[in-house]
């Protein structure tokens, strides 16, 4: 069973590293929002794989600030990555749909340093996350 876990986790550690890049390739294209948005899946999905590989089952949120909150009762180090979920959070409805904002298109809002410290977020939890499922 614990090999089944640790397979689980690395396939979607696996999504989360795609999700990265995507994020990377969106900031370096200028397309801010979307390298938020995508911020903040890796950042779910690297979490989730943690957890999964612990042998969680059916995680049906997506708040990366839930995720830590799990994976802290598990691994006290996920507890220095509150700060950066409650930001990344901010961005999985923010960066895509208009009616979060008072006025305009969100791409409108997001601006490249908004952009790379989402992306700096994420890859900091992925770091921790490689750390245990890629021993």
């Amino acid at each position: 069973m614990a090999d089944k876990n640790i397979e689980e986790g690395l396939r979607w550690l696996d999504q989360a590293e795609a999700d990265l890049k995507t994020a990377k390739d969106c900031l370096k294209d200028g397309n801010y929002y979307a390298a938020a948005f995508f911020s903040q899946q890796a950042a779910e999905k690297a979490l989730k794989g943690f957890l999964y590989s612990k042998g969680y089952r059916a995680l049906l949120t997506h708040s990366v600030l839930d995720l830590v909150g799990e994976a802290s009762k598990l691994e006290s180090g996920f507890g220095r990555f509150v700060d950066f979920a409650r930001e990344l959070d901010r961005h999985y409805i923010g960066s895509r749909y208009p009616n979060f904002y008072p006025s305009g298109a969100p791409y409108r809002y997001y601006t490249a340093e908004v952009a790379e410290r989402c992306v700096y977020y994420a890859e900091s939890i992925l770091v921790e996350v490689r750390r245990f499922l890629r021993k």
